[in-house]
This record gives structure tokens, sequence and C-alpha cells, in this order.
């Protein structure tokens, strides 16, 4: 198996790949690079693929794992300075603030 750089290459699926898809994937995985199941000259290296394969199941399985993850994936993936925080600028800009004068007051 190829170095991946995400969870989701580490199972071969798309972002969008559902939980019944995952678990599929997983052990469809399992079945070839469990240590219990490959040769005695390959146990070392598919149990480092292994574990690779069993963290990327166990934080994609979790749907709040998954969300945290995908929100991480998804911010280091775009630029700096990207529409994050052009979006908070443009916010400011028109007026509209989270904060209100009626509710920030203590009566």
């Amino acid at each position: 198996m190829a170095t991946a750089s995400s969870f989701y290459e580490v199972l071969g699926l798309p972002v969008s790949a559902s939980g019944h898809e995952i678990k599929a994937a997983y052990r469809r995985l399992a079945r070839t690079c469990h240590p219990d199941v490959v040769s005695m000259n390959q146990k070392e290296m598919s149990a480092t693929e292994f574990i690779k394969i069993h963290a990327a199941y166990s934080t994609l399985s979790d749907p709040d794992k998954r969300a945290n993850y995908d929100r991480d994936l998804f911010r280091n993936s775009r630029p700096f300075g990207s529409s994050s925080m052009r979006s908070a600028t443009m916010a400011a800009a028109s007026g509209y603030t989270s904060r209100n004068w009626e509710t920030d007051q203590c009566w």
C-alpha cells in the first residue's frame, strides 16, 4: 500500500463515502492486511498497514470523530488567507456581528 495522506486514501474511499462503504472497505482490507492472515515474512509490514487501516476506520466510522477529522482536513487543505478570513472580514464590514447590545447587558 502506498503512503496515503488522508484516512480516506488509506481505505481507498471518496470523502463522500457512507458509513456502510467505510465498514465494507475496512473489512475488505482487514481480510488482506491483518497480521494473522499474511505469511510470516510479511507480518511486520502488514501489522503497520493494519494499524493505519484500523485508525482510519475508527476515526471515520464515528460521526463525531469524522466531523472533526473532516473539519481539520478541510482547514489544512485550504491556502492561507482563504475564504474563512474573507468571510469574517465581510461579516464585520456588513455590520453584522454576533453580539447585540440588548443581549450583552445584564439587567
